[in-house]
């Protein structure tokens, strides 16, 4: 069940950051909607790997793609075309 609560519980910050842990995130609202979340470190850390893997499985998978429509060219050609 997300922990949601209004922004202006942030007066007493330390009660709040103290109910923040791995997998309890807290959602402040403001005027009723969301407004901000608080995440553990650890958890937003995770996050951001699995953000990163996913847009390099993405590049990845475009690729494949690329290569499989388009074809590939041979390292002179490669060369020829950077004027090494």
């Amino acid at each position: 069940m997300p922990c949601i609560k209004p922004i202006s519980d942030l007066k007493n910050y330390t009660t709040i950051i103290n109910q923040v842990s791995y997998g309890n995130r807290i959602y402040l609202t403001k005027n009723g909607h969301g407004q901000c979340a608080l995440v553990d470190m650890k958890e937003l850390d995770e996050l951001d790997k699995q953000k990163a893997l996913l847009t390099l499985m993405n590049k990845l998978n475009d690729a494949k793609v690329s290569v499989r429509e388009e074809g590939t060219i041979s390292a002179e050609e490669l060369e020829k075309e950077l004027g090494l």
